[in-house]
């Protein structure tokens, strides 16, 4: 049944690539339609440190994604770091588990969540987020059709960005988002010269500034590149 689940996964892959190409960005596509998911995404973390939304079906994707690493908690992570499936059936009633997370993601229409991480060996380096509308469950049979999707968008996400083979494995598991952009620590950089306080204080600062105007971090980030200061 796994090799059956594998072939499908191709064939549905092929059929999108003939007209979109061989990419991430159309696996995921594939993956999310043939799953009967309305939104998904991938987000790839290197080392820990630099994180990079790889690939994302559509702006619902892109918004839920960033409201993970704003906050610090959500499917991806979790999925990530246990290097393990997480399904949450009902995100409106996730918010003991990820209070922060939960709420963003209904208001974006994210009820239903499936993330399965991308590994290699040893390695891992992100994770697929599958989001549905309604609190519908996944079935058994779309979560073994969703493993072999991961294995393969793992290959495709190594094959767009080579430089994860170099990466050492992911450090021990700290409090906090796994990995931000370039742009965010950069940022951080100037904020923690500007007020005179610990890289990891102004990444604080940024979140917060982030979660609090309900704006994405990356635009946060580059908004203190550009003025150098918050406000």
């Amino acid at each position: 049944m796994d090799n059956d689940q594998h072939a499908a996964a191709w064939q549905r892959i092929g059929s999108v690539a003939s007209t979109a190409g061989l990419t991430l960005a159309s696996a995921c596509q594939a993956c999310t339609d043939d799953l009967r998911a309305d939104f998904g995404g991938a987000t790839l973390v290197t080392d820990g440190a630099l994180r990079l939304l790889a690939a994302a079906t559509d702006a619902r994707a892109r918004a839920v994604e960033d409201a993970q690493l704003v906050t610090g908690e959500g499917p991806c992570t979790d999925a990530y770091t246990r290097r393990a499936p997480v399904e949450v059936a009902d995100l409106g009633r996730a918010t003991g588990r990820w209070p922060a997370f939960a709420p963003l993601a209904v208001a974006h229409g994210g009820r239903g969540v499936l993330a399965l991480p991308l590994t290699l060996g040893i390695l891992a380096f992100g994770a697929v987020d599958l989001y549905r509308c309604a609190p519908v469950p996944f079935t058994r049979d779309e979560k073994a059709r969703a493993t072999a999707y991961a294995r393969i968008l793992a290959m495709l996400a190594l094959e767009e960005h080579p430089h994860l083979l170099a990466a050492p494995p992911a450090r021990s598991v700290r409090p906090g988002p796994q990995g931000y952009p370039p742009a965010v620590h950069m940022a951080a950089g100037v904020l923690a010269a500007a007020y005179d306080i610990s890289p990891d204080d102004a990444l604080a600062r940024l979140r917060a500034h982030s979660f609090r105007h309900n704006q994405p971090l990356l635009r946060t980030a580059e908004h203190v590149l550009d003025h150098q200061r918050l406000d």
